[in-house]
């Protein structure tokens, strides 16, 4: 199923009536209960969250600006504002980036038609807060909760949470994107009314559970579903996902179709791409189960959804070698990504950093606006050489009374073949504060 693919290439699939993670966990985890986001949950023999595990709630990865994961959302969220504008240029989807991962068994699995005997619901696969609760295994999780509170088009963005190895590939964290587009009867049909969403011999049955029934592997149309109806979503979900897929990897990549089963959609796809000689999965697709909108209130129309991983769609357009790289506060790693770019990471050393700040008073003939940083840094690759990793400006400053200007700048040095330690960094340092000093008349802080 389409969560249970993601945990082998990390691509994915998904409130107004939910409360916005404006809160931050506050975790305590204790012998009875465990405290997450002012909420208290008792413990039970379910209970397999961990302290390491909580400790990655509220990184946010994908909100942090000049992150790979950021970028890569960014690009996602404006093709799709582009694509769909409503008579007065509008976009018509909204986003929501920003849910709590804490969610109940009913919204992971149960809403989303997933039997009550399937693997993907074990202990061993997720991570429950107690037998009712869980943290996310996919950020399809709030997707009924969105549908029942009016929304025709939105995509989902989080950290989902899944028990797994951890090697290059795998992680236990990670982060999908989800979208959702509901057509009503009368938008897909605009042209040619008389043509239906549903076969007229079709009768809803709400209290029926189809969650398991054989035709939802029957790959042309679900039984309720005109066929003239599939098509049209088909094609619109198709040619809008492939469009997605040209706006990051550029108009000549080559892509193909792969017929899949997942529990929610029927029928349903994988995207794939040819890149560096191989055929890539990109993400998981298809037409949302009826029984799923139905439950949710809504008839009469006919959706698609998907799924993409967000870490699978970094690490092949950066070239980041390693998942783990993306957990990392190494400015080393973070600061090679700026500007939204899409730019091929470099590797960093695996020596340790050693940072030091440097503050200086200016002459009264020079001003903020008037100092040369390019002068600075290179005068700082002339005194510390290639132990110098990054310079950056952290802080200016302009005295209220002696007009004075103030600037500070961070150095980061590492070796690329050897352990720095302290006391040699110290030694450069005060090198470059007194070459500071010499050429450009300043005043150390």
């Amino acid at each position: 199923m389409w969560f249970i693919k993601i945990l082998k290439v990390r691509p994915a699939f998904p409130l107004l009536a939910v409360k916005p993670r404006f809160l931050t966990s506050q975790a305590n985890i204790s012998e009875k209960s465990i405290d997450l986001y002012q909420q208290q949950y008792e413990r039970d023999a379910w209970t397999n969250l961990t302290p390491k595990i909580v400790s990655h709630l509220d990184r946010n990865l994908h909100l942090r600006h000049n992150h790979p994961l950021c970028t890569i959302r960014k690009k996602i969220v404006k093709y799709f504002y582009g694509a769909y504008l409503s008579p007065r240029g509008n976009p018509l989807f909204s986003v929501y980036d920003n849910l709590p991962p804490v969610v109940t068994t009913e919204q992971n699995f149960d809403n989303l038609l997933i039997p009550k005997d399937h693997p993907s619901r074990a202990k061993s696969d997720c991570y429950y807060i107690n037998k009712d609760h869980l943290l996310r295994a996919h950020t399809t999780a709030h997707q009924v909760e969105l549908i029942q509170a009016g929304l025709d088009n939105f995509l989902v963005v989080g950290d989902v949470y899944r028990r797994d190895e951890i090697d290059g590939t795998h992680y236990p964290v990670f982060h999908q994107m989800d979208g959702v587009r509901i057509i009503h009867q009368d938008k897909l049909f605009e042209r040619t009314p008389e043509l239906k969403v549903f076969e007229t011999s079709y009768k809803t049955h709400l209290s029926q559970d189809t969650s398991a029934i054989s035709a939802c592997i029957d790959q042309q149309k679900q039984p309720c579903h005109t066929l003239e109806a599939v098509k049209l979503c088909e094609h619109e979900m198709k040619r809008t996902l492939v469009g997605m897929v040209k706006e990051l990897f550029g108009d000549k990549i080559q892509y193909r179709w792969v017929e899949t089963y997942f529990p929610f959609t029927q029928p349903s796809w994988e995207l794939e791409i040819y890149f560096n000689n191989n055929w890539l999965e990109i993400l998981g697709c298809g037409i949302t189960r009826n029984e799923i909108l139905e439950r949710s209130g809504v008839d009469n129309s006919i959706a698609y959804a998907f799924g993409v991983g967000l870490e699978r769609l970094a690490m092949v357009l950066f070239d980041i070698p390693d998942i783990r790289l993306f957990w990392s506060t190494d400015s080393g790693f973070l600061n090679q990504f700026k500007d939204d770019k899409i730019v091929k990471y470099k590797p960093i050393s695996v020596y340790p950093q050693c940072v030091n700040d440097l503050s200086f008073w200016l002459p009264e003939d020079l001003s903020i606006e008037t100092f040369s940083v390019n002068d600075f840094y290179d005068m700082v690759r002339n005194v510390g050489g290639e132990v110098v990793e990054q310079v950056t400006l952290i802080d200016k400053f302009k005295h209220p009374k002696s007009g004075k200007s103030s600037l500070c700048f961070r150095i980061v040095y590492r070796h690329m073949e050897r352990t720095l330690t302290q006391a040699e960094v110290n030694v450069i340092h005060a090198k470059i504060g007194a070459e500071m000093v010499k050429d450009f008349n300043v005043v150390i802080r």
